[in-house]
């Protein structure tokens, strides 16, 4: 820790990790002058298992908790004091000592559509090869396109676009808000609307945890939160957490607010595309964790027990 700093920050060391940590720093420092000062605040880089295995789907090395669980152990350990985190990263369960206080301003939910020869996915030529490491993206991709090769396509937001550069697949998709913070929204070749492809539970939104008993932490956290973004958050999580969502059940939500009423729609997806069921949902904002909650065991009890049984 360094002499002169009162709060440290731990993230993961990709450039949107980076990124997304940098600006949580800024914005605490305009809350709190005194964490503007020069090395108030410390940014901690912390490796986890999601970075260093880059070789197999996230499904073959344990899903869900890979890009959060050494931050989790850095926090009780206290070498850091708060994480950052892309919240579709998180866990539904966190660990007894760990709370999540806040989630800032959540960016563009949609999922970029990138390829250097199609407007769409549904302008791809026949067997054409299209690179993600998500399975809901990948099978939301086979169900309106059975007839395309998906092919698992690690490593952070540069190497992506870096392997579509050389051709090694002719489209790939990444989430809008992560080109955004990365100031690279010009590499999108279309941004896919909802309707047309469901985003990842809380994709776009950023959340911080903090240890419980951290006072000073939850105070600090305070000013940041930004509540729309945690009630509809909270009631895709919701929905995650009864369908006991992993890297093996592609799993799709969105919330939205209009006024008092959150809205919600839901799918989950069999990995090929083939078995897809959609959910609704609607009720006052005060109920997000109940209508989220509601919806998945709506579209499990259509889906039947059979449906998240492991490929």
């Amino acid at each position: 820790m360094n002499s002169t700093s009162i709060l440290r920050i731990g993230t993961r060391g990709s450039p949107l990790a980076l990124a997304q940590t940098h600006q949580i720093r800024d914005a605490l420092a305009t809350a709190w002058p005194q964490l503007a000062a020069p090395g108030a605040i410390e940014i901690v880089v912390i490796r986890t298992t999601g970075d260093k295995v880059q070789d197999r789907p996230l499904a073959e090395i344990g899903g869900k908790g890979l890009f959060t669980k050494e931050l989790d152990e850095a926090m009780e350990q206290g070498s850091i004091d708060l994480a950052v985190h892309s919240m579709k990263d998180v866990p539904t369960i966190l660990p007894d000592f760990v709370r999540l206080p806040c989630m800032v301003k959540r960016e563009d939910v949609r999922d970029a559509f990138i390829s250097p020869i199609a407007k769409t996915p549904d302008d791809l030529p026949i067997g054409a090869k299209v690179g993600t490491a998500s399975l809901r993206r990948g099978a939301q991709i086979l169900n309106r396109r059975p007839d395309l090769q998906v092919v698992n396509f690690r490593g952070n937001v540069q190497t992506r676009l870096g392997k579509l550069a050389e051709g090694q697949v002719d489209a790939t998709l990444l989430a809008a808000a992560g080109l955004n913070r990365l100031g690279l929204a010009q590499h999108a070749t279309t941004l896919l609307s909802s309707d047309y492809m469901l985003p990842a539970v809380a994709q776009g939104a950023v959340g911080i945890t903090c240890r419980a008993d951290d006072a000073k932490a939850h105070d600090f956290l305070a000013p940041l939160a930004h509540t729309e973004t945690m009630i509809r958050v909270t009631a895709e999580r919701a929905f995650l957490s009864r369908l006991d969502g992993s890297c093996r059940t592609p799993i799709a939500a969105l919330a939205l607010l209009d006024g008092d009423t959150l809205s919600f729609r839901g799918l989950i997806v069999s990995p090929d595309g083939k078995d897809l069921h959609r959910v609704e949902g609607r009720g006052h904002l005060n109920d997000a964790w109940a209508i989220g909650d509601d919806a998945a065991q709506r579209v499990r009890s259509v889906a039947g027990p059979d449906f998240f049984k492991p490929v």
